[in-house]
């Protein structure tokens, strides 16, 4: 009876009431998160509440919005060459990148769509750039809830919002568990990008510079980007290019600075606010930056998730369980 219970609902292709998703953040890392909901869908195993920070909100609100395929195409496509065209180097702005050429593509995928308009609750993390605060971003145009979310101090601007300014909410809650929480979640399940310590470790040599996001246009893919512009413009290439004597990139140390800053706080959130479904994706070794592995991420998204499906199998079962009593 318990099976045939578990069997009903995991057959359906709709959400299981009070089955939550956090989608953690992680820059170009996130792609892990198109694997994992994937592996999710293709068991049947679809969340009715979603919550993400940074790159996890905008893998999130694709999936809500049935545009998770848009997103792996798009993914798939990048190039170190791509991605540059996407950047607006802004010289004298609070962000080196002026955002510009990315909210247009977000536009063209969600047009006006509104947060609230999505066919589950859904919330994107950001943080209040004056007081520091946890922001839960759960109306209004979407578009601008994910600018906000994933707003990197110093290389996108903050997003204004109700007479403040927002800004990444990775800062404050990189894998977003107490929202769900508040939206009735009776089981979590938390993705986190941060947590593969064996994959940092075994960074060396000079890939450690890319890896680390320290060498974004360097020398080991240098012939993909348009070299004519980076000549042309000295100032991009001081920010996003470490000099012959292996110093960080304005653009890599930043980054870099954020990241620890948030592999800690991942860590110091968890152990206080924990999943019932904690899925590891062994993603440190692949660069912060390194959008072009889009493939590989989006396949170990996939292995680590199939890894727990027994467990989160057995966590429904007794979710639906505990609900028809």
């Amino acid at each position: 009876m318990q099976k045939d219970k578990e069997n009903k609902t995991l057959n359906k292709d709709k959400p299981i009431p009070g089955l939550a998703l956090a989608l953690g953040s992680g820059v170009a890392r996130g792609f892990a998160h198109i694997g994992v909901l994937r592996v999710l869908k293709k068991n049947g195993i679809i969340p009715s509440i979603v919550t993400g920070t940074s790159m996890g909100a905008v893998v999130g609100a694709c999936f809500l919005a049935t545009r998770l395929n848009d997103l792996e195409d798009w993914a798939l496509s990048l190039t170190r060459r791509k991605l540059f065209s996407y950047m607006d180097i802004k010289v004298r702005a609070p962000g080196l990148i002026g955002g510009k050429h990315l909210k247009l593509l977000l536009e063209e995928n969600f047009g006006d769509l509104k947060v609230e308009d999505l066919p589950s609750p859904f919330i994107a993390i950001a943080t209040d750039m004056g007081t520091g605060h946890e922001v839960w971003l759960r109306k209004g145009l979407l578009v601008d809830a994910l600018q906000a979310s994933f707003a990197l101090p110093g290389v996108f601007p903050p997003v204004e919002r109700n007479n403040r300014f927002l800004i990444d909410g990775a800062l404050v809650n990189p894998v977003p568990i107490a929202p769900c929480h508040a939206l009735n979640a009776r089981m979590t399940i938390g993705v986190d990008l941060n947590a593969d310590f064996i994959g940092k470790a075994q960074r060396k040599g000079s890939s450690y510079q890319s890896v680390m996001g320290f060498d974004m246009f360097g020398q080991d893919g240098a012939s993909e980007v348009d070299q004519k512009t980076l000549s042309k413009n000295s100032f991009s290439r001081r920010i996003f290019r470490r000099n012959d004597a292996g110093t960080p990139s304005l653009f890599g140390v930043m980054v870099s600075s954020l990241t620890i800053i948030q592999d800690r706080l991942t860590r110091s959130r968890l152990a206080g606010d924990p999943p019932d479904i904690h899925i590891k994706a062994p993603v440190g070794h692949i660069g912060l930056l390194e959008f072009e592995r889009a493939k590989e991420l989006i396949e170990l998204g996939e292995e680590a998730t199939e890894r727990m499906i027994p467990e989160i199998k057995a966590g429904i079962e007794a979710l639906v369980i505990n609900h028809d009593e």
